[in-house]
């Protein structure tokens, strides 16, 4: 048996292919931000490229973002689905992630990293959350007429700031949704 097969195969017993396999929640988080910036995003989008850069109709910029919309929304159902079904054994998926906590044997420890996780992650999201979007608001037009000089370093920083913090409390928080249902099956 070759090595990384053993390796591979070790893991997969010891986290074990558990229904439902954990990226739901966090998906649905990841997709709502999306629509959420989009929404905000879009009056600054259409100037652009309407009135500034390219000069396109209003109405085709607007279809442009909904089909963005719809175009990652499907994606996402789609990776969320085989996912899925990788869990129940059909197919597969192989997750690169880095597996800190899966690692940490009780679990009570591991609950109360995700819940510290998710509490901070949410906090600094929520505070950072409108100078985040500001943030990316003048940066659109920025990179539209590539005047690298106008960007305002730090409000790039505390957009990043943001974008760190929300994914680290959807993924906390996905860790323990998903955690409990599992808890709430194996009953």
């Amino acid at each position: 048996m070759d090595i990384s097969t053993a390796n591979r195969h070790s893991r997969e017993s010891d986290t074990g292919r558990q229904f439902p396999a954990y990226g739901p929640v966090e998906a649905v988080l990841g997709y709502v931000l999306f629509y959420i910036i989009i929404e905000r995003v879009t009056p600054a989008i259409v100037t652009v490229f309407s009135e500034t850069v390219l000069e396109l109709s209003t109405a085709l910029v607007h279809l442009g973002l909904a089909a963005m919309l719809w175009f990652v929304l499907v994606v996402t159902a789609f990776d969320q689905f085989r996912r899925q079904l990788a869990a129940l054994g059909v197919g597969s998926y192989e997750e690169y992630e880095l597996r800190l906590w899966s690692r940490v044997t009780p679990s009570s420890l591991r609950t109360t990293g995700y819940i510290v996780a998710f509490v901070f992650g949410t906090g600094v999201a929520v505070i950072t959350f409108d100078r985040a979007v500001a943030a990316l608001k003048s940066l659109i037009p920025v990179v539209a007429t590539v005047d690298v000089l106008a960007i305002d370093f730090v409000e790039v920083f505390v957009m990043v700031v943001f974008f760190l913090a929300y994914s680290i409390g959807a993924h906390s928080f996905d860790r323990l949704a998903i955690g409990a249902i599992r808890g709430l099956v194996a009953d």
